[in-house]
């Protein structure tokens, strides 16, 4: 994996996959909360509120030299970021989109590890943060990116800016490794991202990404699926392959088209892909109908680590959940590996 080719993993930190800012130490131009939004940052000349110029994004006041408003009693500005769930970071981008001259010279990054719930208060006062990112000039209105070098699982980010100014979106990309127990509860959605599920590859995305499908909860509206580009080959198709928690048997499939009424696929089929790579059908060609959540069962005892959703001819969905359990093997190896993540 290259230095950037880690923003194609998903970001552990968005709003919709359960991230929250939790404290600031300042946000007196614009709110903490704008960090983790999922869509970009936008800007509007000559929109002035009360407290001056509005951005789409995290701004403190003007420092003049004090010292204090950090836990650590230093000249920076400070935000906590919860992610949405747990995960190995591989890179942060530190996205300064539409601040030119009042973004922040340098930033640094921290994690922390923390089970259960814990509080603001706790959190200010944790020892433990573990820098991930050392601290590093910036530029002004771009995104920049930081490779991330950690194999361990993180539950929490500490962004820091210094010494003041505004960031429009912070992103996390990495791996999601969800607490153990859960996956070990009985079948759940071995496809999901807040599961340790990913996209493996895809045909096209032209109009939205299909990591959007693999999101928790449902869609709002059509910009929240997947969609491709309208095909002009007809003996060609658009699929998307998705990595799977670990190797699994499927037993259900859901394929959500909520809100694509003229363009969602007129049929599609899935196939699993055991570990030695050879396939399996797990759902023969199947017609869909538009803005329709659709319920499949899987006939199939057959152990997969991969499944490719094909659509034909191409199209667009919200959401798609693939069922199932664990194998006893995958079950020993994710056992495994949390305890080389700890």
């Amino acid at each position: 994996m290259s230095d950037n080719d880690f923003t194609r993993l998903p970001d552990l930190a968005v709003r919709t996959l359960g991230g929250a800012v939790l404290w600031a130490n300042d946000e007196s131009f614009a709110e903490k909360e704008n960090l983790i939004r999922p869509e970009a940052a936008t800007y509007s000349p000559a929109t002035f509120g009360h407290k001056g110029q509005v951005y789409d994004g995290w701004e403190t006041r003007r420092r003049r030299g004090d010292v204090g408003a950090h836990p650590a009693g230093d000249d920076a500005d400070t935000a906590i970021v919860r992610l949405g769930v747990p995960g190995v970071i591989k890179g942060v981008v530190v996205d300064t989109a539409w601040f030119k001259g009042n973004y922040p010279p340098e930033v640094s990054v921290e994690a922390i590890a923390l089970e259960g719930y814990p509080s603001v208060e706790e959190l200010v006062a944790a020892e433990g943060w573990t820098t991930i990112v050392e601290r590093a000039k910036v530029q002004g209105d771009s995104p920049n990116p930081f490779a991330v070098d950690s194999a361990k699982r993180w539950t929490h980010v500490r962004l820091r800016m210094f010494p003041d100014g505004g960031i429009a979106r912070l992103r996390v990309h990495g791996l999601a490794k969800p607490d153990l127990r859960w996956l070990e509860a009985g079948p759940f959605d071995l496809a999901a991202l807040e599961n340790g599920g990913r996209i493996a590859d895809c045909s096209n995305v032209f109009f939205s990404h299909p990591l959007n499908i693999l999101m928790p909860g449902r869609a709002r509206l059509m910009g929240d699926g997947w969609e491709t580009a309208r095909g002009r080959d007809r003996n060609a198709n658009d699929w998307v392959q998705v990595q799977l928690v670990e190797e699994g048997v499927l037993n259900a499939v859901e394929i959500d088209t909520s809100y694509f009424l003229f363009n969602s696929p007129g049929a599609v089929s899935l196939t699993g892909i055991r570990a030695d790579g050879t396939e399996v059908e797990l759902l023969g060609r199947t017609v869909l109908q538009p803005d329709t959540r659709h319920r499949f069962f899987i006939d199939s005892d057959e152990p997969v680590v991969q499944a490719r959703l094909d659509a034909y001819p191409d199209g667009g969905m919200a959401r798609l959940r693939l069922f199932g359990t664990l194998t006893e093997a995958a079950r020993d190896r994710l056992r495994k590996e949390q305890e080389e993540l700890a």
